[in-house]
């Protein structure tokens, strides 16, 4: 009986344990950068509904909110004017705001390394604060570009920081990857500010590996992870022409294949069975999908099971149930099935809102219970079924808040959580 008692209290910890890990959003786009959420969230909001709280931020920023325990941490950025060559007084803001109130527990202002590029042209679309922070090793890292990266203590002080270069390549559009973590390794995507990605030791910011190519000019997507058919990983990253899967604990190359995709890529790459699917490059925007169906070396050509020019520019698709569904730069949602890459359904959306201008979305897809959720720029949020045929369930406006949604959403036991370029929301039934 006594034994009996002890696998019963065991199976509830364990299960506890679960939960919580589940009602993490530790990273850009969630568990491996996939965008699926495990709980239902709501699906109609304004100001006057659903809404638990909404706090103030110091400046504008597309980087998305990454959650852990009672704790959502986000980064915004000051001291700035559009089109001005000054940039002396930039300051980036790293937030730590209690999840059920929506009251700032923490702040570090960082003051920028100069010279920073002159907030204009490109630059202005998504500005100084644009890479998601991660949360891993019971610590919250941060890369803030040129100023680099900072690790934090979960309660605010400051552990280390470590320079990854300030560089920066021909179209200065500034940074965007973010970091990520795997197997005790902090990676990181310095490809604006040194050509190269970092595997960094947690601790202290040493450097494990470090992995520099030519080929990392215009490539803004944060990396995943897969596994191989051996039961190994490989770090999967999307550059102009090829796609990469390297070796997570040393930044060697293992494989590539080909793409058609030129041009800067901004979206992170999807993970299907055996398969990756990307999207991305400009002026032409292309996707396709690739087999990953050798461990070393060049993919053969029969590694390209799919490509097409019905694409997204900045945009992560979701992958739910064999089926891609994205918001395109035109304006449309999009879903296509994974396993041919046929289009299933192409539907204009009401995304342009005051003040618009650009490409109406920069927020990746994300699903939570059975929907899929959307975010354009100025024009609100769209809720649509996760299915071959297109049904729109929602339109969301916050009217109150005329500023930029660039940040992808995070979701947590059962709440959405949205950053404008004034506030961050807690979106909740």
């Amino acid at each position: 009986m006594k034994n009996l008692k002890i696998i019963i209290i065991l199976f509830f910890i364990f299960k506890m344990i679960s939960i919580a890990t589940a009602e993490n959003w530790m990273r850009f786009r969630g568990a491996n950068g996939q965008g699926i959420g495990e709980n239902s969230v709501p699906i109609t909001w304004d100001e006057k509904k659903n809404i638990l709280w909404r706090c103030k931020l110091p400046g504008p920023g597309s980087s998305s909110p990454v959650i852990f325990g009672n704790r959502v941490f986000v980064t915004s950025f000051s001291g700035v004017k559009e089109g001005s060559q000054d940039t002396s007084k930039l300051i980036r803001h790293v937030l730590c705001i209690d999840k059920k109130k929506g009251t700032i527990i923490w702040k570090d202002d960082v003051d920028a390394r100069l010279p920073e590029d002159p907030y204009g042209g490109f630059l202005t679309e998504h500005g100084y604060a644009s890479n998601t922070p991660v949360v891993a090793a019971e610590s919250l890292f941060v890369y803030l570009g040129k100023s680099g990266v900072h690790s934090y203590s979960l309660d605010g002080k400051k552990l280390w920081q470590k320079n990854l270069g300030t560089g920066s390549t021909s179209r200065k559009w500034g940074s965007a990857a973010s970091p990520i973590f795997f197997n005790n390794t902090l990676i990181v995507s310095a490809a604006e500010e040194s050509l190269a990605l970092y595997g960094l030791d947690p601790e202290n910011g040493e450097e494990k590996w470090k992995s520099k190519a030519d080929s990392l000019e215009m490539a803004y997507a944060t990396p995943v992870i897969m596994q191989s058919k051996e039961s190994r990983f490989d770090l999967v990253l999307p550059v102009p022409g090829e796609l990469w899967g390297m070796n997570p604990g040393t930044g060697k190359l293992r494989w590539f294949a080909k793409t058609n995709i030129t041009g800067n890529v901004s979206p992170s790459p999807v993970i299907g069975k055996d398969t990756v699917y990307i999207f991305g490059g400009y002026p032409s925007l292309r996707r396709c999908a690739i087999k990953i169906n050798k461990q070393k070396g060049e993919l053969s050509e029969e590694a390209m099971i799919w490509e097409d020019n019905q694409s997204s520019y900045v945009p992560t698709p979701v992958l739910v149930d064999g089926r891609l569904y994205w918001a395109s730069d035109t304006g449309y949602a999009c879903c296509a099935d994974a396993l041919s890459g046929e289009m299933l359904f192409r539907e204009r959306l009401d995304a342009r809102g005051k003040g618009s201008k650009g490409k109406p979305f920069y927020a990746g897809a994300v699903c939570a219970g059975g929907k899929i959720y959307v975010v354009s720029r100025r024009g609100g949020a769209f809720v649509f079924n996760a299915d071959k045929k297109f049904e729109l369930i929602s339109h969301n406006k916050i009217l109150s808040d005329n500023s930029q949604f660039h940040g992808t959403p995070a979701m947590s036991n059962g709440a959405i959580f949205l950053r404008s370029d004034n506030y961050l929301y807690c979106i909740s039934e």
